[in-house]
Order: C-alpha cells, then structure tokens, then sequence
C-alpha cells in the first residue's frame, strides 16, 4: 500500500526480538490459522459460486469478485505482513517490498470497489426492479467486474510508476513503505478512499430506507385486506430487522478494517506518527477479508449449505451442480 511518510532513515532500527521461543512460535501459528482461515474460507466462497446453477446471477457475480479478492489477500498479502509484523521489520529485501506494495494496492482498492459495486447493484434492484431484470445480465455483470479489475490496476501501476516505486521504496533498511506526492497522495484520498467510502454509505443508506418502505406497505397490505394472515406481516418485519442487521453488520465490519489504515495515511504526513504502526494498521485492513465469509456463513442458510455439500464432497456427485441450495 502506499504511505506519506517523511524520511525517517536516522531514527529507525529493527529492534531484537523480545519475546520467549515458545511465544515467537505461537505467533506464527496463529498467524498461519489466520492466513488458513481466510483462503480456506474464501475458496468456499468461490467454489460455491462458480458450481452451483442457482448461484449464476450478477449479484453472485460481485461476491465472487470480493472473494476472488479477498482469496489473494489471504495468499499473496497477509503471509509477507504477518511476518512483517512479528519480526517487528521489513526482512524480504527491496525488490520484494515492491511487488509487495503494488500487488497490496490493488487487492485492497479492487475489494473496496467491489463493496461500492455491490451497494449500487442493491439500490438498482430495489429502486427499479423491472429495470434491472431486464438490463442487468450476468454476461453484462461479468464484462463489470472484468473492468473494476482492469481499470483498478490500470491505476495502481500508473500510481506506483509516477511515485518512483523501485527508487522510493524501502528508504530505510528493515521498512517497506513508499513515499508519495502531495498531488497523488491528494489524488489517492479522494479515489481510493472517499468517493468509494461515500457511495456505500449513501446507497446502502437508501437501500435500507427503500426496503422499510416495501416492508411498510407489506405490512398495510396485510391489515387491511387480510388481517388474519399474521405470519405474512411477522415474516416481513423479521426480514426487515434482519436486512438491517446484516447491512449494519458488512459496513461497520468494512468501515472498522478500513479506516485505521486511511487515518492513519492522511495524518502520517501531518504529524509524527511512528512507522512501526504501518504493517498493523495493514493488518487490521486485511482482516476484512477474513471476516467476510464468516458473515456470509453466519446470516446466509444457503451459503451454509453450499458449504456442507462441498465440505461433505457432494460436489462430485453427478448432477451436484443442479442441487437446490436455497431448500
């Protein structure tokens, strides 16, 4: 990831390892769990997606690319974090550091357009429903995704080439971090970070709204033309809370991992804030891509399904493909 820090050269050092044997081994078995949690958990995201018929629909589409994101988060960026963070210094050499901070650059903003992504997919299909079954297709979602990705790291490598990444990166020995402008950290702020971070909050804002005016309208419905079907009413407000429970829960989970990181980069240049914290506020962006499953397999029945017929390996079964996962 990118970083507007100033030269700190002269005051840093790796510190020596303070920590018992038996801690230090600890660490990176939790560490590995944490990196097998998330490709594990990911992967069956994946799976899921690209086997079962049913799950073929442009929604599912933008949740396969938060997982496909996610998956290389978990294999690619957190093992050379975690490792960072332990041995409290950077100890993977230069060229390393530079592939490391561009291939962290664009799975992080590929997985932060996404969830925008995902939030302008919802609106449209609450807000016009004909409109977007119709219009949106799976191939026309497909062709969405393939350009989130592309222009994303159209942008990354234009942003790293124009910062100098292989002169500016690791300035100082055992630190991995690369100097921007003010007009790309400028730059970086506003597309990276705000206009995503502002369409999620106002989509999803009104997608919350819009759909506690169907479930409002439902419930007059129901009290004046069939007052006696209580459960459709009891069914609609359980829907209601529990659409609510879950957006509530994906954007402050979301918000939580993100904004220390971009805090932290708009102030590293304003004050003396101490390099040590990069790899950690890092890492608390990384844990989104861990949590992410939990949440689907904690509040989505057929996602837990899914799970059990790959875990089961019914997967291999003929015709697994055709199962009803939403029974």
């Amino acid at each position: 990831m990118e970083f507007n820090l100033t030269d700190r050269c002269e005051h840093f050092f790796c510190p020596e390892r303070s920590v018992s044997p038996a801690v230090y081994i600890l660490l990176y078995v939790c560490g590995a769990a944490v990196v097998l949690l998330t490709v594990c958990g990911n992967l069956l995201v994946i799976i899921s997606v690209l086997h079962f018929k049913q799950l073929h629909t442009p929604t599912n589409m933008l949740m396969l690319s938060l997982a496909v994101s996610d998956f290389f988060i978990g294999a690619l960026v957190m093992p050379s974090m975690l490792i960072w963070t332990i041995e409290s210094c950077w100890i993977l050499g230069k060229n390393y550091c530079a592939l490391f901070l561009i291939t962290t650059g664009f799975l992080m903003i590929v997985s932060i357009y996404t969830v925008a992504l995902i939030a302008v997919d919802r609106y449209v299909a609450l807000s016009a429903p004909f409109f977007y079954t119709n219009t949106i297709s799976l191939r026309i979602m497909i062709f969405v995704v393939y350009l989130n990705w592309s222009v994303n790291l159209a942008y990354v490598l234009a942003l790293t080439y124009f910062n100098g990444i292989f002169n500016n990166t690791v300035a100082c020995p055992g630190e991995c971090f690369l100097i921007l402008t003010e007009v790309w950290t400028a730059v970086n702020l506003v597309r990276s970070f705000i206009f995503p971070l502002s369409v999620i909050i106002i989509l999803y804002s009104l997608v919350f709204l819009i759909a506690k005016k169907h479930a409002t309208a439902i419930r007059e419905l129901n009290n004046h033309t069939r007052p006696q079907t209580q459960k459709i009413t009891s069914h609609s407000m359980k829907s209601e809370r529990k659409a609510a429970k879950v957006l509530g829960i994906l954007v402050c989970v979301f918000l939580a991992c993100l904004l220390p990181y971009y805090i932290y980069s708009l102030l590293g240049s304003v004050i003396e804030v101490q390099g040590e914290i990069i790899n950690k506020v890092l890492i608390m962006l990384c844990l989104n891509s861990s949590i992410n499953p939990l949440i689907y397999a904690l509040f989505y029945p057929w996602f837990r399904r899914c799970f059990k017929i790959i875990i089961t390996l019914q997967i291999f079964q003929r015709d697994s493909a055709l199962i009803n996962v939403f029974s």
